[in-house]
């Protein structure tokens, strides 16, 4: 067992800084650490330890099973020939530049993690360590960077209901002002826990269905984003439970109706240029640009096994709820899969940016931003075209219209969506063999372990797992 004292060999300067961050922590009453990660079903897993051990886990990581890869939201267990044993061994290393704080859990504080293998190498089903990866490739090849948010839509429930059952702890109509009434004491102490930890909050409303409220964030570069991601929900959640109620992230909490999204915000840069403003193309783009977007749109039915991979997921997939299940694109089309935003006059050249509307917190945000970043340098390495944009609702398009923009419904089933993720090789090899078999696996067995129920049993089992 390793101590917290000095610790020989490892990783001697994130040491010395852990050792100096532990001391600053203990002095602000933060007595554990969060170790964060997201697993290949979305579910965020953690592991903790006390203050005086961060500098060991910064130079020796902590001890985790790989077999987490290959877990289901209900916590069965998959196979691949390389994951799901209950062999081997990954260390968790925390990522001390994102060590946070934790406003509303009094005593702690979080930090998101990179997983090794004990040797040293990155585990290859390492979401983090994919998304860093495909960044850097973007940078190398075509000198891009990229900023990127993704929005959070969640349900409050009342606590103190008996069993499993989603009880709204609101009333009133969407985005009314008798739910911000309602829920304002709440929600002014979540805007106070963000702001302490580093988020600056763009908006905080109430959403369309029933108790659902939407938070949405600033900009960060695409590994930050997906951290800020895992936390801005820590945080939600946090703060919900101390006012007595309880959330829910999950794709649908009903079977019927509005779920909740999370919808990813994404613009490509170079030499400090935001590509998808000031240019040639439609709405601003640049040809770069306009690639980039078609990259995704050509990619966006293998994309769904990683931004809407929960069977619940396709409760919510459904047309003319905004959900974007159709692969069309459209300046402010709020119905089309991919929204061009372009930001108000005098403010584009930082605001305008693409939106993935078919993507739920299911969702892990460090896979879904890879994947939909890997697909839009697809779209700019052979300088793809963006068809006709589509105005309106898509599914009111006859047949003749829709096949002349190219407009067809995305996987209306998890199933359909593995099955496109399996024949599109650019998102397998974006991912690599490793972790692209985990995910075929683990969608396989979400949809195995759901056979037979119907829409509202579907729901019930995933209500609470997000």
């Amino acid at each position: 067992m390793i101590d917290g004292g000095p610790v020989p060999g490892g990783r001697p300067g994130e040491v010395e800084r852990a050792t100096a961050l532990s001391a600053e922590l203990t002095g602000q009453d933060v007595h554990g650490v969060v170790l964060a990660y997201v697993d290949t079903a979305g579910i965020g897993r953690v592991k903790t330890v006390p203050t005086a051990k961060l500098a060991a886990a910064a130079a020796w990581g902590v001890g985790m099973s790989p077999v987490f890869d290959t877990f289901l939201a209900n916590d069965a267990i998959v196979t691949t020939d390389v994951l799901g044993s209950p062999d081997g061994d990954l260390r968790l290393y925390p990522d001390l530049d994102r060590l946070t704080v934790l406003a509303a859990q009094p005593g702690w504080a979080w930090a998101p993690v990179d997983r090794s293998t004990q040797e040293g190498e990155p585990h290859p089903a390492c979401g983090r360590t994919v998304l860093r990866r495909i960044v850097a490739e973007a940078a190398r090849s075509y000198g891009l960077s990229f900023k990127a948010a993704v929005e959070i839509e969640w349900t409050v429930g009342r606590g103190d209901t008996a069993g499993d059952d989603f009880v709204p702890a609101v009333s009133g109509p969407a985005y009314g002002a008798v739910r911000q009434v309602e829920l304002s004491d709440c929600a002014a102490d979540l805007l106070a826990a963000l702001a302490a930890q580093g988020v600056d909050v763009e908006q905080l409303h109430p959403e369309y269905a029933a108790g659902q409220f939407e938070v949405s964030v600033g900009a960060l570069d695409p590994v930050a984003a997906a951290d800020r991601s895992v936390l801005v929900r820590q945080t939600v959640r946090a703060v919900s439970r101390r006012h007595g109620l309880r959330v829910s992230f999950a794709p649908a909490v009903l079977g019927q109706g509005v779920g909740n999204g999370g919808h990813l915000h994404l613009s490509a840069w170079r030499d400090g240029r935001n590509l998808h403003a000031g240019g040639p193309g439609r709405y601003g783009m640049t040809a770069e640009a306009e690639s980039f977007v078609a990259g995704v749109l050509d990619h966006l039915p293998a994309l769904t096994a990683m931004t809407a991979p929960s069977p619940a997921s396709h409760l919510r997939l459904r047309p003319s709820q905004w959900a974007g299940v159709f692969t069309s694109w459209g300046r402010e089309t709020r119905e089309a899969a991919l929204r061009i935003v372009t930001g108000t006059t005098g403010v584009r050249d930082r605001t305008a940016n693409l939106e993935v509307k078919p993507v739920d917190l299911a969702a892990n945000p460090y896979l879904a931003l890879a994947s939909v970043i890997a697909a839009g340098l697809d779209g700019l390495a052979s300088s793809a075209s963006l068809p006709e944009e589509t105005t309106g609702d898509p599914a009111r398009l006859d047949a003749a219209d829709a096949a002349a923009r190219g407009v067809r419904r995305l996987p209306v089933s998890l199933a359909e969506s593995v099955g496109a993720f399996r024949a599109d090789g650019v998102l397998r090899a974006a991912l690599g063999p490793v972790l692209a078999d985990a995910v075929i696996a683990v969608r396989q067995g979400e949809i195995e372990a759901v056979d037979g129920l119907d829409d509202d049993r579907v729901a019930a089992a995933y209500r609470w797992k997000y």
